[in-house]
This record gives C-alpha cells, structure tokens and sequence, in this order.
C-alpha cells in the first residue's frame, strides 16, 4: 500500500484537512506543536486506499524535548511515495517556510520525491490594494490572493492546489487530484494490480 506524508510547518491547518480526508478527529488547536505525533491511518479516496502519516511540524530552531518526535517525522518522509506539503497561505512568512521545509528535504535527499503543495487557509488570506498614486514599491501585503494563485500555478503546475480546510473550498477537487496522483503511483509500484482501481469515469 502506498504512503503519502503531509509535510507543514507548525499550526497550517493539517489537523483539520486529516479530518476531512480520514474522517477521524485529532486535536486541532492553533497552537505552536499542538499536534505532536508522527501517526499513520488508512484512508480511502473512492475505493483507493492508501496510508497518511501526519508529522511534526518542520521549524528551523527545534526544541530539545521535540527531537525523537521530528526523528519519526523524517522517518515518515523518507519512506513515503507521495510528499504533500500542506502551507498555510495566510502567514506572513509562509514563502519562508516553504523554503525551511524544500531546504530540509534537499538535506535528506528527498527533493525528488513526487510532490504537491496545498495551499490552505485561502479563507484567512488578506491584503491591502495600492493606491493609484502610491508610488512605494508593492510588497507581499500588496499581492492579491489571484495574483498568487496565478504566480504559484505558473512555477509549480498541476503540482498545487489551493483550499480552506476549515470551510471545505476545494476539497472535492483535491480528494480528486490525490486519487489521480495515488493511483498513477500505484500503478508504477505494482503494475499487475492497477485494475484494482479503475477510475470512477472510466468504468
């Protein structure tokens, strides 16, 4: 069975999108490590089963009392197929995290792992228009949330998505986008059993 992996940094919403793919409850709490177990459920996309850990979340200063528990988080990545990392767009430094989380699996040789980017918290996001007569240089509070969207589509592709876990935007779309991605993977790792997972349209 495959592994998918979500990859965060601390308080991005993972919790919540658990519930809505496993539908199971976690503590989900906007606090820094209010989640702090490396654990693994089974989940079911139509009738495509595979496994998803959750894992703590990627901070540049760990605390010494979290280091065993970011072990099992590094475990969890090195053994997935799938990388999802999920970023909470409504951060200020959220294009910083992103960096902290791609530079940590470029240190465990992951980089190359299939992956995607959900962009949570779509919801949350603010920004403030310019003026027409502001001539300051526009900055990150500036950028719209389309204009984003737009910017991270044209780098990343079909490889992210953006959601609100929290108002269930988009989930339809990313469970679909997941079986295609999980199906196309398990069809590489086990050739002889792809007919197990017809596609709902194709049938």
């Amino acid at each position: 069975m495959l592994r998918v992996a979500r990859l965060r940094y601390p308080n991005v919403g993972k919790s919540t999108l658990r519930n809505l793919l496993a539908k199971s409850e976690v503590f989900a709490e906007n606090k820094l490590f209010a989640t702090l177990d490396t654990t693994v459920r089974k989940v079911i996309v139509d009738n495509l089963p595979f496994l998803l850990s959750d894992t703590v979340g990627f901070i540049r200063k760990l605390p010494t009392d979290l280091v065993d528990s970011f072990k099992s988080t590094l475990d969890e990545v090195r053994e997935a197929d799938l990388l999802l990392h999920v970023v909470d767009i409504s951060h200020p430094d959220f294009s910083e995290q992103i960096q902290v989380v791609e530079k940590t699996l470029a240190d465990l040789g992951c980089a190359e792992k299939p992956s995607m980017v959900i962009f949570n918290k779509i919801d949350a996001y603010t920004w403030e228009e310019k003026d027409a007569d502001d001539l300051t240089p526009a900055t990150q509070r500036n950028v719209s949330i389309d204009e984003l969207i737009h910017t991270w589509m044209a780098r990343l592709g079909d490889n992210c998505l953006f959601i609100s876990a929290k108002d269930k935007l988009n989930i339809d779309t990313l469970k679909k986008v997941l079986y295609n991605r999980v199906r196309e993977l398990h069809v590489q790792k086990y050739p002889y059993n792809d007919f197990l997972y017809p596609i709902g349209d194709e049938t």
